[in-house]
């Protein structure tokens, strides 16, 4: 497990401690470039995607319009396509873009060699 102290937020609260658990999902080879890939930590379902970059990302995985299945969308750059209604969700910072609304929890993503982790709170 690892603390994180965290500063300001919408709360009131000056100082906030959330306890943060480094989770191995997998090897940098088994995340397929440009596809998402469905990983469960508890009660969470996670989507994680590998960009054209190398890089990893990974969001909730469910669009917030009407729960179209994000893994079953098409990535682009640093977007996801929702596979439903065709809604852009930038996969850095979970936000759907305009002209709809909305957003999607992201997860911070670390590549450790060729371990891929989530840093998961809770």
């Amino acid at each position: 497990m690892l603390e994180g102290l965290f500063k300001g937020g919408n709360d009131g609260m000056v100082n906030k401690s959330v306890t943060k658990t480094k989770v191995l999902v997998g090897s940098t080879n088994e995340f397929p470039d440009r596809l998402g890939k469905t990983v469960c930590i508890g009660d969470k379902e996670i989507a994680v995607f590998k960009l054209s970059s190398g890089s990893i990302r990974a969001v909730e995985n469910r669009c917030p319009h009407k729960g179209g299945v994000l893994t079953e969308g098409v990535v682009s750059g640093e977007f996801v396509f929702c596979p439903m209604h065709d809604w852009k969700i930038c996969l850095d910072d979970g936000k759907v873009q305009e002209p709809d609304t909305g957003c999607v929890k992201t997860y911070k993503t670390s590549i450790e060699g060729d371990e891929v982790y989530l840093l998961i709170e809770g």
